[in-house]
């Protein structure tokens, strides 16, 4: 599976919320992804990892994210960082989304190959399937690792940037609405340090 991959190729995968669609994080990687998802270069991807540690030379984390990441379902929140050092803008150039997985078997990928690519295992605009095998059809994938997935919402985006204003020193703002409220996320960032 791991030279499957770090040939550029693809894997379809379970996770908390829909398929994901794995790649490393390299040019070959990301063309193949976004070739197969029809997806367009100014959109970017996700990177799921096993835990922090597996991005921390890629972007800058703030010593209060794991306790914020605790407060909330596993995996309920994809946290929008600053890059150290700017990436592939498919990646989303200086600023990363970062998802911690929750499934034990998108764990297990993470922890076999690195950070992987966390997007949904479907062609853009087309709603995605529960199965993993089913969404690898449908996108004509060989490699999938079983499983079924719950479907419904996806995460909840949120964006972390560096703020000297700021009690905790950065700035939180949600961007998308998924399985974690919004409100629920600015009722844990406005408790007092």
């Amino acid at each position: 599976m791991k030279e499957h991959l770090q040939a550029g190729g693809l894997i379809v995968y379970p996770t908390t919320t829909l398929p994901g669609l794995g790649c490393l994080p390299t040019k070959e990687g990301l063309d193949n992804l976004f070739s197969t998802k029809s997806r367009p270069d100014s959109m970017p991807v996700s990177l799921g990892v096993a835990n922090l540690e597996q991005v921390s030379d890629l972007v800058i984390i703030p010593n209060f994210l794991t306790e914020l990441l605790g407060s909330f379902a596993d995996g309920g929140i994809t946290t929008i960082l600053p890059a150290i050092t700017p990436l592939d803008q498919r990646l989303g150039g200086s600023n990363v989304a970062v998802r911690v997985f929750a499934h034990p078997e998108a764990i297990k990928l993470a922890s076999n190959v690195g950070a992987i690519t966390a997007t949904s295992a479907n062609e853009s605009g087309i709603a995605p399937e529960c199965n993993t095998e089913e969404a690898a059809k449908k996108l004509g994938i060989q490699h999938f690792v079983p499983g079924t997935c719950p479907n419904g919402l996806g995460s909840t985006y949120i964006r972390l940037e560096e703020d000297g204003v700021e009690e905790r020193g950065w700035r939180l703002t949600v961007m998308r609405e998924g399985v974690v409220p919004q409100a629920d996320v600015m009722k844990w960032w406005t408790i007092p340090v």
